[in-house]
Formats: structure tokens, sequence, C-alpha cells
């Protein structure tokens, strides 16, 4: 399994470079700009998928030249493997414009991803996870945190299942659905910074374009972008902050009872 893992993380980049040549048809940002949302994010925010990728690669490497008895390690190998193979299936589908078949890919990568960085976050052994664990995983799964909600409004907008003039409602039940995403994960991790900041990177991003876009409900689009960073810095810190519990304490209340 580990060098499925070596395999699927040297994978993602190449078929992103392919993608970004045209090789599976539009580009990603070329077929995103023919359905314009009120979530979308500035073209610059998308270069975070460099840096993930960068560090899938290390953790792919490492976890493979790893000889420690690490058992979570072992545990998220088929998460990871799945999250990095759903990553790379969904650059090649959404340039199909398959869009449905997308929408599902990029869910489950999500569901994949989410549960492998949890599993770090909450390790015994590390109380936040080896850093070349941690910090991939957990910036990868906070990214597509925002773009599972991106690609799903795209779909809502290339199949006019609800209304394409006037956006604004169901875009901030889209909001409100990612903040309960969002900040349910950051909370379960323990205020995980390298998945905050990703969330945080990716809704300045959706500040930066609804400030800039024409569409109809884009000020008050970025103004709800901008409300749900803040919650999430806030929460993230205050989690930092608390001293996780002492072990064996839960062990001692349930003994008093």
């Amino acid at each position: 399994m580990k060098y499925l893992v070596l395999l699927l993380a040297w994978t993602m980049p190449v078929v992103a470079w392919l993608s970004n040549t045209g090789v599976f048809g539009p580009t990603n940002g070329a077929i995103s700009n023919q359905y314009p949302t009120l979530i979308v994010a500035a073209g610059y925010a998308f270069a975070i998928w460099g840096p993930i990728f960068v560090l899938d690669v290390i953790y792919g490497t490492w976890q493979c030249l790893d000889r420690s008895a690490d058992r979570v390690l072992r545990r998220i190998r088929p998460l990871t493997a799945a999250g990095f193979a759903l990553t790379s299936l969904w650059m090649v589908v959404f340039s199909q414009q398959w869009f449905w078949l997308a929408l599902a890919i990029i869910w489950l990568s999500l569901a994949c991803l989410l549960g492998a960085a949890w599993q770090v976050s909450h390790t015994a052994r590390h109380p936040r996870g080896r850093w070349w664990q941690w910090l991939p995983l957990s910036l990868h799964a906070g990214w597509v945190s925002l773009a599972a909600f991106l690609n799903l409004a795209q779909v809502i907008v290339a199949f006019r299942l609800l209304s394409v003039s006037h956006m604004l409602p169901w875009t901030l039940v889209l909001f409100g659905l990612a903040g309960l995403l969002v900040l349910t994960a950051i909370a379960r991790m323990r205020g995980n910074p390298w998945y905050t900041l990703a969330v945080l990177w990716g809704l300045a991003g959706v500040y930066v374009a609804q400030r800039a876009s024409h569409l109809d409900g884009a000020a008050i689009a970025a103004g709800a972008a901008l409300l749900l960073a803040a919650a999430a810095l806030a929460l993230s810190l205050w989690q930092l902050r608390r001293k996780p519990p002492a072990r064996g304490s839960a062990h001692r209340v349930g003994n008093r009872r």
C-alpha cells in the first residue's frame, strides 16, 4: 500500500500539468469562467495547489521510507491513497465537463482526506501528528473543503437547478453549510492550523473575487466569506490555546461515579 500512496502522490502534479496544458479538454479555469458563481475564488487562490502537491509528494515519499511502527500511518494509507487518486481523477473528469461525476468525486475525496487529517490530528503518540503527515493532509483537506462547495455551486449554475440571475439566497445557504463543515472540522481537529490556513486562503480568495464581481449580491457574498474567515480564525486560535485533556482523566472521572 505504501508504494501505491507514493505513486499516487507523484501522479497528482503530473495530471495537473497535463490538465493545465489542455490535454484532457478545457482547463479548469476556462470551465469555471463559463459558470460564474458568488462563491468562486480569485484566480490566484488556486495557486495553493502547487504547495499542496509538493507537500503531498513529500508525504508520499517519506511514508514510503518510514520504518517506525506507526499504526496511525498504516491506518490512513488507504484513505490517502483514495484521496490522492480521486484528486487526479477529478481533474480529468472536470475537464471533460462530466459535472455530476466530478461533484461525486470531489466529495468522496474530501471524505477521505478529512478522515486522514482527523486521525493524524488525534494520534496519541503525536498529539498533532508528525509534520510531514499533519501539514500536507491538513492543507489538502482544508482547500478541498471549500472547493467542494465551489464545485456544487458550478453544478447548480451549469444545469440551472436554481436561479442564476438571483444567486444570493442559495449561495448564502452554501456559505452556511460550508461554515458548518469547516468549523466542525476545526473544532474536531483541535484547531488544526494548517487546515485553517487553507480555509482562510480560500475564503480570502472568495472575498477578493466577489469584491471585484459585478454579479448581483456579490458584495454580500464577499462579506459572508469575510465573516466565515473570521469565525474560522477565532475558533482555531481558541482551540489551540486550550490544553489537551490529560491522559487518564476520563478514566479517573469514570471511577468517581
